[in-house]
């Protein structure tokens, strides 16, 4: 598992996960954030490095809205925000993204529901 920090996380998931995950597995490089954006929409403290260098896929969450989309500006990265899985938020409906990778290919990606939130 891997895994970035938050903006509500506190010191002691702070100490586990750092704010930004760049990796490689099954020949993707793979990106993980907590506050990204979106094509179009990047951060600003994302934007410069997403356009130097950026991976395959890239995931982040913080707004709590599920979207999945491909930058055709970026050779066709995959964005992946997997909603909220958590209490905290304007969401309804706790969410995430699961998938698998094998040898350069996704496969088997689902979104699930948690059920309501609180």
């Amino acid at each position: 598992m891997r895994g970035v920090y938050g903006n509500i996380d506190g010191k002691d998931i702070r100490i586990i996960h750092p704010k930004n995950q760049r990796f490689e597995m099954e020949g993707f490089k793979i990106w993980i954030t907590h506050i990204g954006g979106y094509p179009g929409h990047y951060s600003p403290e994302i934007r410069k490095e997403i356009s130097v260098n950026p991976p395959d896929i890239f995931i982040c969450g913080h707004s709590h809205i599920l979207k999945i989309i491909t930058d055709k500006n970026l050779n066709n990265m995959i964005c992946i925000n997997p909603g909220a899985a958590g209490n905290h938020g304007f969401h309804q409906v706790k969410t995430l993204v699961k998938f698998d990778l094998l040898n350069k290919k996704i496969e088997n990606m689902k979104v699930i529901e948690l059920g309501k939130r609180g």
